[in-house]
């Protein structure tokens, strides 16, 4: 006789979204089988081996005790589909098919790696995962236990994590007597951390006080910045103490963060689930091309966008490959990265502050007083090369960070600015620019051309700007970005208009190269 066919849901991460997939099994007489088709990975194929042991060892019959053929078919079958997510899905509606079990699949998700002894074992993206199934109508979404409270952060949906597959089979099952498991409480409130936990404090780094004004003025407004210096003088502490500058994510931007996060498998492990904070990423510089901008067969996030809404720190920036630096051109002026492959398509979120930080020369000592420099004219010629000019006129800030006095590194700390100090100061001029555009979303650095058009500017800035682009010969490009950093300065000054002297100190970060 022969038997009946049902039809579950699931879903697995696409891109930044989570994509619903039907599960659909159809169970007949004959010789055994049983097959998984819908264009799966080697993941998904041994899903036939997980999903029989953990069924057996849940009390029920496993599929391969059977004589009989079974099909799982997951749908839409042009799209490829990776990874574990579809073991409790598979396993449940084949209980169903089988007539073990019996329930009303509709508006339920499923979702969950299935050991062999039927516990349930977490995977990534959920909160993205979640996210399309409200917007889609779910009402009920089943996963591990370990990714209940990601997952409760999505709000009007309900959520039941379960740490077994039986805990699962009992609740759905019209004609189990056991106890119904509690949906998971949904966390209202996000709160963003207070306490950060950041490598390095302004206050404990001495001297370079024009590199901290420089970093004061990049958080403000969103500017990218170039550190120059020798070797040792404390680039890469500046720019890791950078992060405690920048304030707190809202609750939209948390989400949007968290969920990117989440995809990566970055939130696996790590006790702080929420990324409440702009992140900080600092990838090596042999990173590969995809690796930082994103890429593959099914393109996936880079560095640069799990560096959205924060920080993305490129030390030994001329030693990346020339075609890494070249590419992020279009992120840095756009705010999103377009990547096109033979097997699709995608556009991921990159707005990003990047910090780089670099080397004068191949040996590290052009300029220095302390030592000597080795490098003949072609090594200088050819390390400086790395930088092309587009990339140049992209930075808004370029700082050059000289060895500090050992009087200052040996005798008595002179009380300096914390990090929390320098940082009241950047909520108060962000706090101008949200007023100014409406959103927390857009910084000064990102104003396009209408936008500059509508600030006010004096006939003694006018005509310093235009005498001062002439002697620099700044592209259209970077004359606006002078006026950008200079309303950032202005911000930070609680200065209604540009001044002259706002405007003087912006071409002091200028690149003189």
């Amino acid at each position: 006789m022969a038997k009946n066919f049902s039809r579950v849901y699931s879903a697995q991460p696409y891109q930044l979204k989570g994509h619903i997939v039907s599960v659909e099994v159809d169970i007949t007489n004959g010789l055994h089988a049983f097959s998984i088709v819908g264009l799966p990975d080697k993941a998904v194929e041994e899903a036939r081996d997980r999903v029989g042991s953990a069924i057996k060892n849940s009390g029920y019959t496993s599929p391969k005790q059977e004589n009989q053929k079974t099909v799982v078919s997951l749908a839409p079958a042009e799209l490829r589909k990776e990874g574990s997510y579809f073991d409790l899905a598979i396993a449940v509606a084949y209980l169903l098919s089988n007539h073990d079990i019996s329930f009303d699949p509709d508006k339920k998700l499923f979702i969950g790696e299935l050991s062999l002894n039927g516990e349930l074992q977490p995977v990534t993206g959920i909160l993205p995962i979640v996210q399309t199934a409200r917007h889609l109508g779910f009402t009920e979404v089943f996963v591990p236990f370990q990714n209940g409270e990601e997952a409760a952060l999505i709000e009007e949906i309900s959520i039941y994590p379960a740490k077994k597959l039986e805990q699962i089979l009992h609740h759905i099952n019209e004609e189990s007597d056991h106890r119904a498991m509690i949906a998971a409480q949904p966390k209202t409130e996000i709160i963003p951390e207070t306490d950060l936990q950041v490598l390095s404090d302004f206050c404990e780094i001495r001297g370079q006080e024009t590199a901290k004004r420089g970093l004061e003025i990049a958080a403000a407004g969103g500017h990218n910045v170039l550190m120059s210096g020798p070797p040792g003088t404390g680039k890469t502490m500046l720019a890791r103490a950078f992060g405690g500058l920048l304030p707190p994510l809202s609750k939209e931007e948390i989400l949007e963060v968290t969920g990117i996060h989440s995809i990566a498998g970055i939130l696996q492990g790590n006790h702080q689930l929420l990324v409440t904070h702009p992140p900080f990423r600092s990838p090596h510089h042999t990173s590969s091309y995809v690796s930082i901008i994103g890429g593959g067969g099914i393109p996936k996030p880079g560095e640069i966008t799990l560096a959205h809404r924060g920080v993305l720190f490129m030390d030994e920036f001329p030693e990346f490959d020339k075609r890494v630096i070249e590419a992020l051109r279009q992120p840095m002026e756009d705010r999103v990265v377009h990547i096109s492959r033979a097997k699709g398509s995608a556009q991921f979120p990159a707005q990003f502050t990047l910090v780089a930080a670099m080397n004068p020369c191949p040996c590290g000592n052009f300029g220095s007083r302390h030592k000597p420099c080795t490098c003949g004219p072609h090594d200088l010629a050819r390390y400086r090369r790395k930088i092309s000019g587009p990339i140049m006129d992209r930075i808004d800030i370029w700082m050059t960070v000289e060895h500090v006095e050992y009087e200052k590194l040996s005798g008595r700390a002179v009380a300096a600015e914390t990090s929390q100090q320098i940082r009241e100061r950047v909520l108060r001029a962000r706090k101008a620019q949200e007023a100014r555009f409406g959103t927390t979303k857009i910084q000064n650095a990102h104003m396009h051309a209408r936008d500059i058009e509508k600030l006010t500017l004096s006939s003694e800035v006018l005509a310093l700007l235009a005498e001062s682009a002439t002697a620099f010969k700044l592209s259209p490009r970077g004359y606006h970005r002078i006026i950008k950093l200079a309303r950032t300065i202005a911000d930070l000054d609680d200065a209604q208009d540009i001044r002259v002297e706002h405007v003087l100190e912006a071409f002091q970060y200028r690149s003189r190269g």
